[in-house]
């Protein structure tokens, strides 16, 4: 390791809940082993515009319950040039941080990624993202609260589409990454998930459709993950369309699945991954993003965390399948 005596810490991208932990663990495990901590306020843009303050143990004191994040975020188009970089980094300089830690998802760990190859930075990254879509770690901070959230809203959804027997598509987030519509729909005993992972080939809609909507059921709930093209009102005008006896409704839950206390589960894996941050640095290790795998935490190359595709295991897609007959 080479001489570390002050850490930089910033969120960026898309909030989740447990960020606050994440703040809290790195901050204060950071202190206890002797490093200073430097704060940066609104992620990569706040680097280059120099937001940044020095953070005690009490600047992190009830926050953990707290969803969203004290260190606000944003995402940052000056980041991505080779010119807005060199003002971070030069911002770096000025307050005399020597390491970075990350939270964010795919797009804040590849800017950590590029920023600490150009620059010779050690930078550490915490998976904070609700889509649970970086590779090598089997959850992400965020992940547990939101697909709680997004079970609750399901949950009450049907009580409604079972009074008039309806069928509700429910689009959830997740982008390109379809775990929390596969597992939301699991948790709340959908019908269908539509999902972007689904490489079958086969018309999602009418694989629904052609395996007895009604049979027994008075009410149907479909899951769909967000798409610019083939989102949950898609799905919806299409069956209204080639299904016109059936009444269809559309609930998009939309930014209601960021907020809100993060579960307990977010909470300790938050506060094992920051933890988890500083050994790291403390061991030498640099550009990795800390994961969770089998209930150990592993380090992870940036290569390695933000390659695209993490796959929806098979078996999730089968358990639907069987479970919703």
């Amino acid at each position: 390791m080479r001489d570390i005596k002050c850490i930089g810490i910033l969120t960026s991208g898309g909030d989740a809940p447990g960020m606050n932990a994440a703040i809290r663990a790195v901050t204060r495990s950071a202190i206890a082993n002797g490093f200073r901590v430097k704060a940066i306020y609104r992620g990569y843009e706040g680097l280059i515009n120099n937001e940044v303050v020095e953070f005690s143990t009490e600047n992190v004191s009830n926050i953990i319950q707290r969803g969203g994040t004290i260190l606000k975020t944003a995402r940052s188009k000056e980041f991505e040039t080779p010119e807005g970089r060199k003002k971070a980094y030069a911002v770096m300089q000025k307050q005399a941080i020597d390491a970075l830690v990350v939270i964010g998802g795919n797009g804040s760990l590849t800017g950590a990624r590029i920023f600490a190859r150009e620059f010779d930075i050690p930078c550490i990254g915490l998976p904070g993202t609700i889509d649970n879509d970086l590779n090598g770690t089997d959850s992400t901070i965020g992940y547990d609260t939101t697909l709680n959230t997004i079970m609750d809203c399901v949950d009450k959804i049907r009580d409604t589409a079972t009074s008039h027997q309806r069928i509700f598509f429910v689009e959830v987030m997740g982008r390109d990454a379809g775990f929390l519509a596969q597992n939301s729909a699991i948790a709340a005993g959908a019908e269908a998930a539509i999902i972007p992972e689904d490489s079958t080939g086969a018309d999602q809609l009418e694989h629904f459709v052609g395996r007895g909507i009604r049979k027994s059921k008075s009410s149907s709930i479909v899951i769909v993950s967000e798409s610019p093209k083939c989102g949950a009102m898609y799905y919806a005008d299409r069956l209204r369309k080639e299904y016109p006896e059936y009444e269809v409704r559309v609930s998009i839950l939309g930014h209601m699945q960021r907020g809100g206390s993060p579960s307990a589960y977010d909470r300790v894996l938050a506060s094992r991954l920051g933890v988890g941050a500083i050994n790291a640095l403390l061991e030498g290790q640099r550009n990795v993003m800390i994961g969770i795998r089998n209930d150990e935490v592993v380090y992870v190359p940036f290569s390695s965390a933000v390659k695209s595709d993490k796959p929806v295991k098979k078996e999730l897609i089968d358990v639907l399948d069987t479970l919703s007959i």
